[in-house]
């Protein structure tokens, strides 16, 4: 069944190309699509476009279809084109006329749409959450940690001391940022775009207010140009906020796996969260972080698929869009898994409390000897100079332990602060 049949026949080859994996990714919006559907059937009866019989007999069956997908139950058979013209087809079956007139002052093209914003919606709401939980994983990492040095890298270089608390408090900071991401997407995709019908509105008499209001959006697409041109820059608005995210997700990774490793020693993980080697028995391999590494910069990339897929298409609906859900669905999916992963796994880390004993980082505290000798009332320049040749000469000795009180009093900042904007935003 195609909404769109006049009775004439479509070659196969077309069915199977057009179509593509449309039907599989449509399980994913289905639930969208009944909600959407019985938005509408009540919008239409409010305008007396449908009788209270119509719109019981309707909403009896959208009922019934939404338990089916909430059980997993509800398919979409080949004969379907897609979850549009199967949700149709269960109405028409079980209900007769009343279900030939649910598509009353409605496109496919704003069906989609609607499904895609509700689905769009809900899925960054449910990231911003799992997002604001891990930061405060972070955070209640940092409090446990903020006395634990951890050299500082530049250049891949031993720099300056910091501490495990800065480090953890670091990316709680950063996933601050990602959030401001998430709340711009929320703010493009949380308008209403039914009722704009193919992107031309419709001259029924409709209420695309009660519309808004019965699927909770913040306010409706008002031009219904605009609305069919939201196909494309709604979901480029969700992409930049999951390549945010996951961007700093791919590097707190990065980082778990680089000092996991023997160079490093900074931090291990229990064994449960680790796999091994075929061939060698003490391997204990962070494939978890790499995993969520690979599988975050995938979605990074996202953003520039999507433009170069919607890049100068004109005004109106193309059938290029049917490919953003390709991209977009997936990514959202391996988000949400590397997300909930990090979050088991983060308070699971144990870090190594004696990294500075390796005389490896005594120069970590050149720049502290440095400044003594500046408060003692030497020049900045002259005392550079002065530490710089004593570590030439290998006549440097650091104090170690006195001078970097100073890092637990910048993390104690940190947290009071970094909890203040996630408890705003």
């Amino acid at each position: 069944m195609k909404l769109w049949d006049k009775g004439l026949p479509t070659d196969q080859k077309i069915d199977m190309f057009t179509v593509g994996n449309d039907r599989q990714l449509d399980l994913v919006i289905a639930r969208y699509d009944v909600q959407a559907t019985l938005a509408h059937a009540k919008m239409l009866y409010s305008i007396n476009l449908l009788s209270e019989k119509d719109i019981i007999a309707i909403e009896t069956v959208l009922n019934d279809l939404k338990n089916q997908i909430e059980k997993g139950t509800f398919v979409i058979e080949d004969e379907f084109e897609d979850v549009h013209s199967k949700i149709e087809f269960e109405l028409i079956h079980k209900i007769g006329d009343a279900g030939k007139r649910i598509h009353t002052a409605r496109s496919r093209n704003d069906q989609v749409l609607v499904a895609m914003h509700l689905y769009l919606k809900e899925e960054l709401t449910q990231i911003k959450s799992m997002v604001k939980e891990l930061s405060q994983n972070l955070l209640v990492a940092s409090e446990k940690y903020k006395n634990v040095l951890l050299p500082g890298y530049t250049h891949l270089q031993v720099a300056m001391p910091s501490s495990f608390g800065l480090w953890f408090s670091a990316y709680a900071e950063s996933f601050v940022d990602d959030l401001y991401f998430v709340n711009a997407g929320l703010k493009v995709i949380d308008q209403n775009p039914l009722g704009s019908a193919a992107g031309y509105g419709s001259s029924f008499p409709i209420d695309r207010e009660f519309t808004t209001k019965e699927l909770g959006f913040e306010t409706l697409k008002y031009n219904v140009v605009a609305a069919q041109m939201s196909r494309g820059k709604s979901e480029k608005s969700a992409a930049f906020a999951l390549s945010s995210v996951a961007g700093t997700l791919s590097k707190l990774a990065m980082d778990i796996c680089l000092y996991m490793s023997q160079n490093f020693d900074f931090m291990t993980i229990p064994s449960k969260l680790t796999t091994g080697s075929s061939i060698m028995p003490h391997k204990k391999n962070p494939d978890v972080f790499e995993l969520i590494r690979g599988k975050c910069n995938k979605i990074q990339a996202l953003p520039y698929e999507l433009t170069l897929l919607t890049n100068n298409l004109p005004s109106g609906y193309h059938r290029d869009l049917q490919l953003l859900k390709e991209g977009i669905i997936p990514a959202i999916q391996n988000l949400k898994g590397s997300l909930e992963m990090a979050i088991y796994a983060l308070p699971q880390i144990q870090v190594n409390k004696d990294i500075l004993s390796d005389p490896k980082y005594d120069y970590l505290f050149s720049v502290d000897t440095l400044n003594e000798l500046v408060m003692q009332g030497m020049s900045f320049r002259d005392a550079y100079v002065k530490i710089g040749k004593d570590i030439e000469k290998g006549i440097y000795k650091p104090e170690k332990g006195t001078k970097h009180t100073h890092i637990g009093s910048i993390n104690n900042l940190c947290l009071e602060h970094i909890e203040e904007k996630l408890k705003q935003i």
